[in-house]
């Protein structure tokens, strides 16, 4: 018992938590994950297909959430260029990169029905090329995250455990049409918006921050949503219950679009209460110009939803460096 006592004392926390996953990740796929059906013309994995897997487009959102926490702690961003620097790059690359290498391989199967020609179905990664990336990118993930400290670190293993619980059997919160884009929101807009703020405060962010960034990662849920309108069919074959697939394409659209739009609404409420009358109305333009692009997406969901995410969502976005500039007022 001594000798076990000790040895505890002398582990670090990172590393129990490296030791439970790495368990959890061999119990997972030793027993719920059958080999790809891929014909094995490959060995290794194409160079450009990996990129591709990791899909640097997706990297964004957490990123300028990441930036926005920073921001709106009322820090010094410049003179902490280094925490934001390794914050950013944990952010978006490699923790969102890993969550889409496991997304992928997870949804091999109904890919091979919606995108044949994305890198796993195809054969550009052959084998479980897949899952090596995408378990060595939550390691890497885990190893960056320590160097952030204890909410840093602690952000990474929330983040990390949802990747794998969105994508993977037997949780695959996927397979729900609220909790899957819930979650994904969650963990785009609200926790990498809550880590920057706490590493650059050093502490838990104040109220007002966890209320902004929890309103933005509600309202992402709509992002998601108009996201699995490219999945569709394979959803429905592969019984992804998917609110496109749940409501059709016009329900889920408007559903969609409320749920974007009502949360702005309370930003833009909470900023005239705290006495942030410009910010409230730069926002507020911002919701007008989105509600113009909503009307456009609602007469054709199905083939307007591409096309909002490259222009709605960008005002959406938008709008949260501003509302992080005005909580970095109030700090």
């Amino acid at each position: 018992m001594k000798t076990c006592q000790s040895w505890l004392a002398g582990v670090s926390p990172q590393r129990i938590c490296v030791y439970f996953l790495a368990r959890l990740f061999y119990v997972l796929f030793t027993r719920h994950m059958s080999v790809s059906t891929n014909l094995h013309i490959r060995t290794w994995p194409e160079l450009r297909a990996a990129l591709t897997l990791i899909k640097p487009i997706t990297w964004f959102p957490p990123m300028w959430a990441y930036l926005c926490g920073a921001i709106s702690s009322g820090g010094a961003v410049l003179d902490n260029w280094a925490l934001v620097l390794v914050g950013i790059i944990l952010a978006g690359p490699v923790v969102c990169g890993m969550s889409q290498a496991a997304n992928d391989w997870c949804d091999r199967h109904v890919d091979a029905i919606n995108e044949p020609d994305r890198p796993i179905p195809s054969g550009r990664i052959p084998g479980r090329w897949g899952l090596w990336i995408a378990l060595a990118m939550t390691g890497l993930s885990l190893i960056l995250g320590s160097f952030l400290g204890p909410w840093g670190f602690g952000a990474t293993v929330v983040g990390v455990l949802a990747a794998w619980a969105y994508s993977a059997e037997p949780i695959r919160l996927k397979r729900s049409g609220w909790w899957g884009p819930g979650l994904v929101g969650l963990c785009y807009e609200g926790l990498p918006w809550f880590t920057g703020a706490a590493i650059l405060s050093a502490g838990a962010p104040s109220g007002p921050i966890i209320l902004i960034a929890l309103l933005y990662a509600l309202g992402a849920h709509g992002i998601m949503t108009l996201n699995d309108f490219k999945a569709l069919e394979g959803d429905r074959q592969m019984g992804v219950h998917s609110l496109p697939v749940k409501l059709g394409p016009e329900r889920a659209a408007r559903v969609a679009c409320w749920v974007m739009a009502l949360p702005q609404i309370a930003v833009i409420a909470l900023l005239f209460t705290w006495q942030k009358p410009i910010f409230a109305l730069i926002i507020t333009a911002s919701v007008i110009a989105q509600g113009a692009a909503m009307r456009v997406l609602l007469r054709n969901p199905k083939d307007k939803a591409p096309w909002y995410n490259g222009t709605g969502v960008m005002l959406y976005v938008l709008g949260m460096m501003v509302a992080a500039f005005a909580l970095r007022g109030m700090a």
